[in-house]
């Protein structure tokens, strides 16, 4: 408990430097590190920090890592912002090390499509096409320290670039979870509150840098062509926190049962490019076969189209399907599907297939 208290209080303390800032909107580069591309844990949000486990916690709180059983593999696509023809593609491999670690890999890949080469003599194109290539790669490890707190660390490279034009970088990632009960039941050994804490995307600036910069010029004397390179400014990561809360309530009567939960969550965001969030969220679970979610993201402005200053609307939702592959097995098979409503565009749909594999 103690470690909990003193590390809340050092990443509440850096609150002073991530305070949510709307006029920065725009600044920060990399935003893409700050897109959920699983399919469970983006249904509703920022709200699951809490609570998330597995191999999806890497997202949101790396803390909720410590809680992979054996061994998670999980898959997921994303049509991002339907109408735009963004499709983003994610891979990760989760692996408990014994000694209350664990280790988690994941991989983001984004389908931008083909994009028409224009130039100022031929802006209606005709030169062929050109395809932006955006990639996450993170490894992250995670602990259980006690059987009520858990903590992990991860690191990113991300990598966004066109034919002559690149930008590279690295952001860390941190987060903890402490979980407690009100009513002790030893028989079920079921926490009911959850709290965490996760940072995300602390790293240096980073800036473009390829031929792409170069500009041909000419000397109207001497009529000869030099090559002259300009330097990009560095931009920012967009750097966030979040302070989360949750609470497992059990729904059955019996109190040797616990077939139905319901979970309602909340957590705020502190971003330091963009306005402050408040994400309110539940799950429903029947045993761990079938979970339904839902969540809203609430910021300033973000109830009228004239004032938003992003595509959602902050409405969201998902579920997911578990089944053990056969009978008496702990290794099972799950379908994950999450919403993420938009305005304009069709909004997000993101589908996730994942095999735990158990001893």
């Amino acid at each position: 408990m103690k470690k909990l208290i003193i590390l809340s209080i050092i990443l509440s303390a850096s609150t002073i430097l991530l305070a949510g800032n709307p006029d920065r909107i725009g600044q920060a580069g990399a935003t893409q590190l700050n897109i959920n591309g699983w399919g469970r844990s983006s249904g509703w949000g920022w709200a699951s920090v809490s609570n998330a486990n597995g191999l999806e916690a890497m997202y949101t709180n790396i803390g909720g890592l410590a809680y992979t059983q054996n061994t998670e593999i999980i898959f997921s696509r994303t049509a991002w912002l339907m109408g735009s023809d963004i499709n983003i593609n994610t891979f990760g491999f989760a692996q408990n090390l014994g000694g209350n670690g664990v280790l988690g890999v994941s991989i983001m890949s984004y389908d931008i499509g083909d994009i028409p080469i224009t130039t100022v003599e031929q802006p209606d194109g005709g030169l062929g096409t050109y395809k932006p290539t955006f990639t996450n790669i993170a490894a992250a490890f995670s602990k259980q320290f006690t059987r009520e707190i858990s903590g992990g660390v991860g690191f990113k490279i991300f990598s966004e670039a066109i034919t002559n034009v690149k930008a590279q970088g690295i952001a860390l990632d941190a987060g903890i979870q402490y979980i407690t009960t009100f009513k002790k039941n030893q028989k079920l050994k079921q926490e009911d509150v959850k709290f965490g804490v996760s940072l995300k995307n602390i790293g240096p600036d980073a800036r473009y840098a390829g031929d792409g910069l170069s500009v041909k010029l000419q000397n109207p004397i001497t009529e000869n062509t030099s090559t002259v390179n300009q330097r990009a400014a560095k931009f920012n990561l967009p750097t966030l926190m979040n302070i989360s809360a949750s609470y497992d309530m059990r729904l059955d009567k019996n109190d040797e049962t616990y077939f139905h939960r319901l979970t309602p969550a909340f957590t705020f965001t502190n971003n330091a490019f963009s306005s402050n969030q408040f994400t309110i969220g539940a799950e429903y679970g029947y045993k761990s076969l079938f979970q339904l979610r839902t969540g809203y993201a609430y910021e300033d402005g973000i109830t009228s189209y004239e004032t938003r200053t992003n595509a959602f609307t902050g409405i969201m939702g998902g579920f997911t399907f578990e089944v053990p592959v056969k009978k008496d097995s702990e290794t099972t098979f799950g379908l994950d599907y999450s919403y993420r409503h938009s305005n304009p565009f069709g909004g997000s749909h993101t589908f996730g297939v994942r095999l735990n594999i158990g001893e």
